[in-house]
């Protein structure tokens, strides 16, 4: 941990602790999408310069090495701009659709590196997330009354669309104030509150319930938990009462590994699945049959992308992709090709070398934080922040929501820190 006096670290925290808690101001201002990158890179810069300066710093200042993780986030979002450039020259692209392609990178892709490495340089405390999370919590339980008023008093969908849109970004939702949508065929209504649509909504709300599990203030952990609570059940994201259900306690049960108690109580556990295989098979089956058809024009839309995606791929650009985002055709609703999932997002824009930049940098931050979450709690806070990551990106493309769940980030890179220092403790 950081001397109280070391000005990064200060500065670091209150820069978080500030973004977090003018979400609502940002998101009616239509900044939310520029705050995110901008804090990325202005941590990144402060931990550039820490690093820098390292040599020079007392030793209670002076941060751990980066370890294994970030090295990986950095490898791997640093490689994805490589590949950028790689498949841009081979698609033939000139110079100014690669300049905007890299700006892309630098909102998206590169925010999954940064966050993590500036966490874990700058010693943020993870503590500063929690309250956070929190306060912003409180202020949401104020507004949500509002949100759910909206459609039966008349309100619009969408208020504005902030004029910052002008910056660019991926569409105007990412800059539009939006109270609510109508669900098409059911006729009712749904809310994303300040994310650019429901499903990311839920996203947060993931993230932030984790989050606020860990706050020790009772007062403080009920605003955040019933805040998150709301936003995942008020946006219907099947994903994000999946993820609710099944993250925590699994990112639990792995911390509790290394006890002896738990695998004499696993043993009846699993002899019990064995014989009751083949009905938790077919319940699986209709369970998620039941999870398709509960919207099935959206599981049949995203199914089709993804047969586009990986048709496509695997005939036209196998190694680095097609450079850029294509839309599909009137089956798809004219949807970009792999939106919706990462993976057939990456293997159609990057081919397979995008695909691993992601897979390995993942992979390794899931085994360092399920490893030390057998000896500590931040690993496993770290864990169920890499498990939502890599369930989502079944379901968003994981770059292009990272201005929101960054804080998610930052707390991967502060585990990430623990690691080393339990390595070399």
């Amino acid at each position: 941990m950081a001397a109280p006096t070391d000005p990064c670290h200060a500065a670091a925290e209150r820069l978080i602790a500030l973004a977090i808690g003018s979400t609502w101001l940002l998101w009616l201002t239509g900044g939310l999408y520029i705050a995110g990158p901008a804090l990325g890179w202005i941590l990144a810069a402060l931990a550039a310069w820490k690093l820098y300066a390292a040599p020079y710093l007392p030793a209670e200042q002076r941060p751990a090495p980066l370890g294994p993780v970030i090295w990986a986030f950095l490898i791997g979002m640093g490689a994805m701009q490589i590949i950028l450039l790689v498949g841009h020259a081979t698609n033939g692209f000139g110079v100014g659709q690669t300049i905007k392609s890299s700006v892309g990178w630098a909102k998206g892709w590169a925010l999954i590196a940064l966050f993590p490495f500036a966490a874990a340089v700058l010693n943020v405390r993870a503590e500063v997330i929690y309250r956070a999370v929190c306060k912003l919590g409180a202020q949401t339980l104020v507004l949500i009354p509002l949100f759910i008023a909206a459609p039966y008093i008349g309100l619009p969908e969408t208020l504005w669309v902030s004029p910052l849109k002008v910056i660019g970004g991926s569409g105007p939702e990412y800059f539009a104030v939006t109270l609510y949508t109508i669900e098409p065929g059911a006729g009712t209504p749904r809310w994303q509150f300040f994310a650019p649509w429901s499903p990311a909504a839920g996203l947060v709300a993931v993230v932030y319930a984790i989050c606020a599990a860990e706050e020790k203030h009772r007062g403080w952990k009920f605003c955040g938990l019933a805040a998150a609570l709301a936003i995942a059940l008020l946006s219907q994201s099947r994903l994000a009462l999946v993820a609710l259900l099944v993250i925590w306690p699994f990112a639990f049960g792995v911390s509790r590994l290394g006890k002896a108690w738990i695998w004499w109580a696993a043993a009846p556990a699993v002899l019990a699945f064995a014989l009751l295989a083949p009905m938790l098979i077919d319940m699986a089956s209709q369970l998620a049959s039941d999870f398709s058809s509960a919207r099935a024009d959206s599981s049949r839309v995203r199914a089709t992308l993804g047969r586009i995606a990986i048709e496509r791929w695997q005939n036209e650009a196998p190694w680095f992709g097609h450079g850029i985002v294509e839309a599909g055709p009137h089956i798809v609703e004219y949807m970009p090709i792999g939106s919706h999932h990462s993976w057939y997002g990456l293997v159609f824009v990057k081919g397979i070398t995008g695909l691993l930049a992601l897979a390995i940098p993942l992979a390794v931050a899931a085994l360092s934080t399920a490893r030390l979450s057998l000896v500590q709690p931040m690993g496993r806070l770290g864990f169920a922040m890499v498990l939502v990551m890599l369930l989502y990106s079944f379901g968003e493309n994981l770059e292009m929501l990272a201005y929101l769940y960054w804080p998610a980030l930052v707390l991967i890179g502060i585990a990430a820190r623990h690691a080393v220092l339990q390595r070399s403790a």
